[in-house]
């Protein structure tokens, strides 16, 4: 190997792994789409709760918006995963997508016409949620499929880098949007980048369930998938661990607070708050070339959890910001690994006919779990002071993966070569 190759080298190692993109023209469109689409939800997401602002003038108007998402991503989470271990996945993924579509086009439609209602509003991300809870198990079961196994991690860590991004970059560009051309324009930008997912789903082949002789065509059922999460401890691990974090060590619903007491600070010092942790994501996600080489993936999710409990308990005891900013990117790095390597647990240790349920439990942990954190964390804040609800929080965290660990000590020797579920 030449010198010039040699770096080279190292620094393809270090950044994302991209060969699931170059390998795969399937998983290059649906990765290509659904980044595009995220980043126009996230701009849908801003402007919808700036137009609630604007209607009605209170933060509990706006606050409501999170409840009337989060009821249909719990219910239909598990439902969306039954039907997508019973039907055609591309099929389930392309309706739920152009359901999602024409809900753009609804809202672009009421400004159009000077609908102003917050019920309107309301309903539709309540319906954008169903088409959200349908969709994402589908999506996340046809991965499995369209790639080898050691490829997971990559894919994953790529998808992680599709979140964040919209996360980041959506309600940027909404801001910008609306401010300059309204609501209407942000609300047609996000129909437009929903084309991408659409063509991308329309491209995939047909991805019916590998199911048993005898069961195909049966509706799958939602209690089956609880029932092999329960018979499996390797699984059940990762979905308690994320919950140490989401619930115990979550303190994003205390931000607006920490950003005054703590940094006197005001609205701008409570959106870099915001931004941290999602930019440590991203980062994680772009310098994610090295996870493809961990054969451990319980260890390294017990790492990460761990990882971030600390990271946040630090935080809790800073009063400088930008050291406070630095923990909370390191938390969000964190995230990421961790996301990866369970995400691709539940890829490569489920069997096909039920990866869609347990894509749909994961997702009610994903969705309900930062929101019990939010209620936690406010009313440790509250009782005691929010220097305790997190660093509290983040201790609490360790202590419970620490225990974990020792409750189930096989979690920590799983190895991917030879995943057991």
């Amino acid at each position: 190997m030449t010198e010039s190759a040699e770096p080279r080298a190292r620094r393809t190692h270090i950044l994302a792994d991209l060969t699931p993109l170059r390998t795969s023209p399937d998983y290059r469109r649906l990765w290509f789409g659904n980044t595009v689409s995220w980043i126009g939800q996230g701009m849908t997401a801003l402007a919808v709760s700036l137009q609630v602002y604007d209607i009605t003038g209170s933060a509990f108007s706006v606050g409501l918006i999170g409840f009337c998402s989060l009821v249909p991503l719990v219910v239909f989470g598990l439902y969306g995963g039954a039907v997508a271990d019973t039907v055609d996945r591309r099929k389930l993924g392309l309706f739920s997508a152009a359901g999602s579509f024409g809900l753009s086009l609804v809202l672009v439609a009421a400004t159009v016409v000077g609908i102003e209602h917050v019920g309107l509003l309301y309903a539709i991300v309540a319906l954008q949620a169903v088409c959200f809870a349908l969709n994402a198990p589908a999506r996340s079961s046809m991965i499995a499929r369209l790639l080898p196994a050691e490829q997971l991690p990559a894919a994953n860590a790529l998808t992680t880098m599709t979140g964040t991004t919209g996360t980041l970059v959506g309600p940027m560009l909404g801001g910008l949007i609306v401010g300059w051309w309204g609501y209407r324009a942000a609300y047609t930008v996000d129909a437009v980048c929903f084309t991408a997912s659409l063509y991308a789903m329309w491209r995939l082949p047909s991805m019916l369930p590998d199911r048993k002789d005898g069961e195909a065509g049966k509706r799958a059922s939602v209690l089956d998938g609880l029932r092999f999460l329960g018979t499996r401890p390797n699984l059940r691990m990762t979905f308690f661990t994320d919950l140490c974090a989401m619930v115990l060590a979550h303190p994003r619903a205390l931000f607006p607070a920490v950003a005054v007491l703590w940094y006197g600070g005001d609205a701008r010092t409570t959106g870099l708050l915001v931004a941290a942790p999602a930019l440590g994501a991203l980062l994680g996600g772009v310098f994610s070339g090295w996870l493809g080489r961990i054969r451990r993936h319980g260890l390294a999710i017990l790492l990460a959890v761990g990882s971030w409990g600390t990271a946040i308990a630090v935080f809790g005891l800073t009063r400088n910001l930008w050291l406070g900013l630095l923990f909370l990117a390191l938390a969000g790095c964190a995230d990421t690994v961790s996301m990866v390597f369970r995400n691709t647990m539940l890829q490569a240790a489920v069997p096909d006919e039920l990866r869609g349920r347990l894509q749909g439990v994961f997702i009610v942990v994903v969705a309900g779990g930062p929101r019990l954190g939010d209620f936690l964390a406010g009313s440790v804040a509250d009782l005691a002071s929010p220097t305790v609800a997190v660093t509290g929080g983040g201790i609490l965290c360790v202590t419970g993966v620490i225990l974990l660990a020792l409750k189930w000590r096989a979690f920590a020797r799983y190895d991917a070569r030879e995943p057991q579920p």
